[in-house]
């Protein structure tokens, strides 16, 4: 009686090995063995091709292969060394006395073997790899050393293309070199033979003692190939257990600019915007970090936020955002009666309580240089994220908003705003505007729950949270058009809004594509963009993204108004369904 199931098939594999464990053949060849016996059973069904797989695996060429396999799998396990360094040599003197030797069958063919370009070009690759030394030539210990001589450790690196990755500094008290830091995927960390504190003795044979680490670095740059360090250990070798993180740079950095950075060369430079993933935090005042979008990058020095509160030195990387800095108003291309309202004076009043009062914590601090990030998923089941477009009067934000609207009015839709004057007769509360009282708006203010707002003519205009959680909960996108000192206030894990910016293209393209195109003044009298117009815009548009950059996710070129609406339509979705990197506060 035959038993089935499970555990017959485990019991018949191990008799299976248990049968085979003393034969010499190797693994691979023993289990296509079995293999072809468990095939051999279903052959005459041909089940699931059983027979073509049972064909293939019994082919000779197969098993040729098998075997020479299994004889580089035995010379493996030998660990096979050359006899002797002068095979070739062996082989002329060989080829010499045959042709002393009496002319037989035997004699002619080994000598034509002997002979042959391949058999000599076998031998002659066999002499170099036998002579070859491939472990590192180490200089004898001396016979004698002194009782205090401290037990060091020679390091022999191969330069590449890369640097080394590691800085030096000399001890303020005993003068001596020391390795300050070791860089993140540098060359030094990769071959983990070199660490932190590890005391420098020779370079390249060259005794660096009383020398200045400038001068280490000199002898440093003139090795070719290889670098042979000698030093003598660290007690304790650091060990970086930290957890990494990732920022946002709120400004630029040039290390090179920067005199107070311990290695120019190993500096990360940054522009703003960019996400860093920090490393390494052992050291107090420099960290170690890696642009997101080069990963496999070595790491570099960037300043720590505690040498940033320590000293500001506001000299060496570009001005941070600062919340009550105003770009300068233009009068040309004005998108509504809502924008106009934020041009007068009073509209700074309001601004600036509203800022005053807070924003949940949102704003930014003066001289910060990083906002730590993470990654963040909208699930199916969440609201949709804010989309806040930004862009200078007369770059076409209102209009790409208009036709993105007009496109999917189902699926985008804008925020109605609040206003304190009275309705006319062709409005109607809630569609054109909201209609409320001055008292219930400066309420609105002052509870944080408006994320812009102005004064028009003796009236009050603003868009609130509200009215845009109002489309949000419509499961629709809500789209703004903000202006840049806006951007902060809607900063919120509430809304969670993507920032794009809208941005002219050059002087030259938009002289071409907005020589038939109109602009709206306050007093709504059509009128043709002048040459001071676009100059204006193209200004206006630097110095949006030199304050405020830092904020933007997603940049597009307003060169032609259907593709830049294709652009938004695909960046818009790309936010609301593919990971971002946000402020770790919005998702903690």
């Amino acid at each position: 009686m035959i038993q089935s199931g499970p555990g017959a098939d485990l019991l018949g594999v191990e008799a299976r090995k248990r049968s085979t464990a003393n034969n010499p053949e190797n693994g691979l060849s023993r289990i296509l063995r079995l293999l072809l016996q468990e095939l051999s059973l279903f052959y005459s069904r041909d089940v699931g091709g059983v027979r073509l797989l049972y064909d293939l695996l019994h082919s000779q060429w197969l098993q040729a292969l098998l075997k020479v396999y299994g004889c580089l799998q035995e010379f493996r396990e030998k660990k096979p060394v050359p006899v002797m360094h002068c095979a070739q040599q062996l082989s002329w003197e060989v080829v010499e006395l045959l042709h002393e030797s009496p002319n037989s069958l035997e004699i002619r063919e080994l000598r034509q073997i002997l002979q042959a370009p391949h058999y000599k070009a076998l031998l002659s690759a066999h002499d170099t790899v036998a002579q070859e030394a491939f472990e590192p030539l180490l200089p004898p210990l001396p016979d004698s050393l002194p009782e205090n001589e401290e037990a060091t450790r020679t390091v022999c690196l191969v330069k590449n293309q890369q640097p080394l990755g590691a800085t030096i500094k000399r001890h303020e008290i005993t003068g001596d070199i020391l390795v300050a830091r070791v860089i993140h995927g540098g060359l030094v960390e990769r071959s983990g033979l070199l660490y932190a504190g590890d005391k420098l003795v020779e370079v390249n044979g060259v005794s660096v003692a009383g020398l200045e680490p400038e001068q280490v670095i000199h002898i440093l740059a003139k090795s070719c190939d290889t670098v042979v360090f000698k030093v003598v250990p660290a007690c304790d070798p650091p060990v970086n257990s930290q957890k990494t993180f990732h920022v946002r740079a709120m400004a630029e950095y040039r290390p090179r600019e920067d005199p107070a950075i311990p290695c120019a060369d190993a500096g990360l430079p940054f522009r703003k915007g960019d996400v860093l993933q920090v490393v390494d935090q052992s050291d107090a005042l420099w960290w170690q970090a890696r642009k997101v979008s080069d990963p496999h990058a070595c790491a570099g020095l960037i300043p720590s936020v505690h040498l940033l509160k320590r000293k500001q030195r506001e000299f060496w990387w570009s001005q941070p955002y600062r919340p009550h800095t105003c770009l300068k108003p233009s009068i040309s291309g004005f998108r509504r009666s809502l924008r106009l309202c934020r041009r007068k004076s009073h509209s700074g009043q309001l601004r600036a309580s509203l800022r005053g009062m807070g924003t949940g914590g949102c704003c930014m601090a003066v001289g910060t240089l990083y906002e730590e990030v993470a990654r963040y998923q909208r699930h199916a089941e969440d609201r949709h994220r804010l989309v806040v477009l930004v862009g200078p009067s007369g770059v076409g934000v209102n209009e790409l908003r208009r036709q993105l609207i007009e496109f999917n009015p189902s699926r985008f839709q804008s925020a109605v705003p609040h206003t304190t004057r009275s309705p006319k007769s062709y409005e109607m509360n809630g569609r054109e505007y909201h209609y409320v009282s001055k008292e219930t708006f400066e309420s609105l203010i002052y509870s944080h729950r408006m994320l812009e707002c102005g004064e028009y003519k003796g009236h009050l205009y603003g868009t609130s949270v509200d009215a845009v959680h109002t489309v949000l909960d419509e499961g629709k996108i809500c789209v703004l058009d903000l202006e840049p000192q806006d951007i902060q206030v809607a900063r919120t894990s509430e809304l969670k809004p993507y920032v794009i910016f809208i941005k002219p293209s050059n002087l030259s393209c938009m002289k071409q594509s907005r020589k038939n195109a109109k602009i709206i003044t306050d007093y709504f009298v059509d009128m043709k963009f002048q040459d001071e117009d676009l100059q204006e815009m193209e200004e206006s548009a630097q110095k949006m993204e030199a304050e405020f950059g830092q904020f933007f996710d997603h940049v597009i070129v307003n060169d032609n108004l259907q593709d830049a609406c294709a652009q938004l339509l695909s960046t818009i979705e790309r936010a609301q369904e593919e990971p971002q990197w946000v402020p770790v506060t919005w998702i903690s």
